[in-house]
């Protein structure tokens, strides 16, 4: 099992805007694990982002903000690095998105980034 190590939600590489920590909030009430957050290749701009529940790995870092706990594999680091989790609650959008400053082109769905 992984060292539980806590750091500052302020030296976490993202930041959630408060209806998106009020919702995974909401979320991990049914849960027993972290919130995971990360990237995978995929989508149609070649990267997709990771967000659900799941066991820290031995090779995870682990954060705290307001109680959720979120867990983020070291490599992800600097692809998340300034990203902003926001959610909307829209007539015609509800769901989690990602400002991310690091990213060169986005996919229209706003879930996928190179």
């Amino acid at each position: 099992m992984a060292k539980n190590l806590k750091t500052l939600a302020s030296a976490c590489p993202v930041s959630f805007t408060p209806m998106a920590l009020k919702e995974l909030k909401r979320l991990a009430s049914d849960e027993n694990t972290p919130l995971r957050i990360g990237v995978k290749r995929g989508g149609c701009a070649g990267m997709e982002y990771i967000l659900n529940f799941e066991a820290m790995n031995k090779d995870d870092e682990m954060w705290t903000f307001e109680e959720l706990e979120v867990v983020m594999h070291k490599e992800h680091r600097e692809t998340l690095q300034g990203v902003v989790i926001d959610f909307e609650m829209g007539l015609s959008n509800r769901g989690f998105t990602y400002q991310n400053p690091n990213a060169s082109t986005t996919c229209g769905c706003g879930t996928s980034f190179s």
